[in-house]
């Protein structure tokens, strides 16, 4: 089975560093696009677009083409984005900061395309109570969504991370530790968690719903590219809002495409809705729209950008959590506004919105 594996490589990020800002080479106009992504429940729409001439269909329509390629491995997909070799990649918000914008990669997200409301989870054994994690060892991938969902969890209890010890373990990895005696409390995502809760041991006692639009999915583009390319964000946009509508379908059209990108993600249809139940898509372009541009985005991005600088994820020697950039659709920036890394934009959503594609 693949999983998702959202997490931060230390060692990938460090070489990133090293590009600092000459590694945005000044983009130019251009008719072939390379996208990036890679297996979670909320990205598998580029897979099925690009396997049933969805993708094809809107590259033709403005007179470009786009290449889209499968990573099993999460965080080479954003490593390859970074340096250059692909126009666009699928990531998540903190991944989207600490990796590309971080290594000097001047992005911007063109598809805010869902949120994790329930994927992620804290799951204790034969314990039923949050608070029952304290002093506990937490397994986990470090750096990751999961390191921040506990972060999270911890702090709506008045508990910090010293209260318990953070065990770096694989998400490969994981399923496996928690049937070993010695692990008592695990953090991950779907299909994960899934398969640990059928285990009569496991309880979940915080997930990613208790901090709704906190862990968000995002489809991104080099902001360079963008702008000399504004028909690449346009087709993107296309794609994604057909597709996304395709898989939430009440119909026969729609269960074919869920039973498909279930199957390309490594379960089946039910465990397929199963994890579609536990996210929040904007298969509707005006929802995006409405959530992007919504007071809350700020103050998300506030604790997430809080948290990598506490950990020492937004490079050598930031002296606070300002070090970077984030550029809100409405232009306000959280951070140094010399030195924006991350953008969200409307742009292309409202123009889905609005019929003007």
């Amino acid at each position: 089975m693949q999983t998702f594996s959202r997490m931060l490589s230390i060692t990938a990020l460090a070489a990133l560093l090293a590009f600092g800002s000459t590694s945005i080479a000044k983009a130019a106009p251009k008719t072939d696009f390379k996208v990036a992504w890679s297996i979670y429940v909320g990205w598998m729409p580029w897979g099925y677009a690009a396997d049933h001439g969805i993708v094809k269909k809107w590259a033709d329509k403005y007179g470009i083409k786009i290449e889209v390629t499968q990573f099993n491995d999460y965080v080479e997909s954003m490593n390859q984005y970074t340096a250059g070799a692909f126009d666009a990649v699928t990531l998540t918000n903190m991944d989207g900061l600490s990796i590309p914008a971080a290594g000097g990669v001047d992005t911007t997200a063109v598809i805010v395309g869902d949120f994790s409301n329930g994927n992620d989870a804290v799951i204790l054994k034969d314990k039923s109570s949050l608070a029952d994690v304290k002093s506990q060892n937490v397994n986990l991938v470090e750096y990751s969504v999961s390191h921040y969902l506990l972060a999270r969890a911890l702090e709506s209890i008045k508990l910090a991370e010293r209260d318990v010890k953070v065990v770096n373990t694989s998400d490969a990895d994981m399923v496996a530790a928690y049937k070993t005696v010695d692990v008592t409390a695990v953090v991950t995502w779907n299909p994960l968690v899934s398969t640990i809760l059928e285990e009569p041991t496991a309880k979940k006692v915080f997930d990613s719903s208790q901090v709704p639009g906190e862990i968000i999915d995002l489809m991104v583009a080099n902001t360079g590219v963008l702008k000399d390319n504004p028909n690449f964000g346009k087709a993107l946009a296309g794609i994604w809002y057909e597709t996304a509508a395709l898989l939430m379908a009440n119909s026969d059209e729609g269960k074919a495409a869920r039973e498909a990108m279930g199957s390309a993600s490594g379960t089946d249809l039910k465990g397929f809705e199963s994890q579609l139940a536990a996210t929040k898509l904007f298969d509707k372009p005006a929802a995006a729209v409405e959530f992007t541009a919504s007071p809350s985005l700020p103050k998300t991005m506030d604790l997430v950008r809080n948290f990598l600088f506490e950990k020492g994820l937004l490079g050598n020697g930031a002296a606070s959590a300002d070090v970077i950039g984030i550029e809100m659709p409405n232009g306000k920036v959280l951070g140094d506004s010399g030195n924006v890394k991350l953008r969200f934009t409307e742009t292309y959503m409202k123009a889905a919105a609005d019929g003007s594609l």
